[in-house]
């Protein structure tokens, strides 16, 4: 009897021991540095406004930059900016007024895609990715595909896997539309303790 109650006592241990092991070695967060979404029914009289919400999740316990690049539905580059957000912060940045609020080409965008780099630089013509933004979107749904009520429904942002190429054009679009834009093109950050 005495045997059978050791033997348990040991395998109980190994079993704690092991777990405790496996906790310590376990991966924190995914590593994620790319996201995108999409926004639908912006700059729509009568329509809600959208709204991105990135956090730092603290994990790396240093101030991070959302890399905001803001497409139109034909792929073109409409506004790039990065905003900084603080470790355990939150950056709210309203679509129609931050993000598209001063479009490249002068003309309002309904809809398109909206993809952010998190890097630990607060330059988007020159991020240096690093995990530890996570993001959430609302997105404005209509009934109808012209008529209808507005509905507003909220998702993370979806993970994606920024490639060299990718990451390279999207600091050279931004760069161009700075340049190019004489004063368009560049996206606008709303302080974090002054969201809306």
């Amino acid at each position: 009897m005495r045997k059978l109650g050791f033997m348990l006592f040991l395998v109980l241990m190994l079993g704690i021991v092991s777990g405790s092991a496996l906790a310590q070695s376990a991966p924190v967060g995914d590593g994620s540095d790319y996201f995108v979404t999409y926004y639908a029914n912006a700059t729509i009289s009568g329509a809600p406004d959208a709204v991105v919400r990135v956090i730092n999740d603290g994990e790396t316990g240093n101030n991070l930059w959302a890399s905001y690049y803001v497409f139109d539905d034909s792929q073109e580059l409409q506004e790039c900016c990065s905003c900084y957000v603080s470790p355990d912060g939150v950056n709210s940045e309203d679509l129609n007024k931050d993000l598209l609020g001063n479009v490249l080409t002068g003309k309002a965008t309904t809809k398109g895609v909206i993809k952010v780099i998190s890097s630990s630089n607060g330059d988007a013509t020159a991020n240096k990715p690093t995990a530890g933004l996570r993001g959430f979107a609302t997105h404005i749904q209509r009934a109808q595909p012209t008529t209808g009520a507005f509905f507003v429904t909220e998702a993370p942002l979806a993970d994606a896997n920024l490639a060299s190429a990718e990451e390279t054009m999207l600091e050279q679009l931004c760069k161009f539309a700075i340049i190019l834009g004489s004063g368009r093109g560049s996206c606008t950050c709303t302080p974090e303790d002054y969201d809306f």
